[in-house]
């Protein structure tokens, strides 16, 4: 399995502001530009940047939630297989969001995400090791697949992102209690997954 690590950006938030970038300086933002601005970097924002765009204002977008979602699972999926550089098909590559929406749904949440840089610290390394991170893989993909049927509850697909975003924040800062919340939250999300599956 690849180093988590390697390539560490210096923060979150200059991840979140060169997409905010791409949304400043584009009409349109594909999926495969935002993949592009964030680079071979950790496996950490490939986590975050998706999960955070569904949580902003953007994520109000029909269908969103559900394209993020398979995103994320493909990355998911990358990680548990020990796969040094994310592939992303062509057709999820190519579908995109008007740029100014992107731009504005990012800068709401653009103080959240400094907080989280300034509050993160390395502790709990146990819940950071490569080991640990093939459970967080597959959680990832459990959490991505509860998305379409959340889809139907206003808001609700915002619980299994939010798991997916810690689990990122994590994993970028090698914070493990940020994995820990995770991993609280992730509970939550199965249980409103089951609420709209039964409902």
């Amino acid at each position: 399995m690849p180093d988590s690590h390697e390539h560490e950006p210096d923060c979150l938030e200059k991840v979140i502001d060169e997409v905010i970038g791409l949304g400043d300086g584009e009409s349109e933002v594909s999926v495969g530009d935002i993949q592009g601005t964030i680079g071979q970097r950790s496996f950490g924002p490939f986590l975050f940047v998706p999960a955070i765009i569904e949580i902003s204002p953007v994520g109000g977008i029909p269908g969103l939630p559900t394209l993020l979602a398979a995103i994320i699972a493909l990355f998911a999926l990358q990680l548990l297989f020990g796969r040094r550089h994310l592939w992303m098909p062509g057709f999820l590559a190519r579908r995109s969001v008007k740029g100014k929406k992107l731009e504005k749904g990012l800068n709401k949440v653009r103080p959240v995400v400094r907080w989280l840089d300034k509050v993160s610290r390395q502790r709990l390394p146990w819940a950071t090791s490569n080991a640990f991170l093939r459970v967080i893989a597959v959680l990832c993909v459990l959490l991505a697949l509860s998305v379409p049927p959340l889809e139907l509850l206003p808001f609700a697909s915002t619980a299994p992102f939010s798991a997916i975003c810690l689990f990122g924040l994590g994993i970028t800062t090698r914070d493990g209690a940020a994995i820990v919340l995770g991993l609280v939250v992730t509970v939550g999300a199965f249980v409103l997954a089951g609420i709209g599956l039964t409902g």
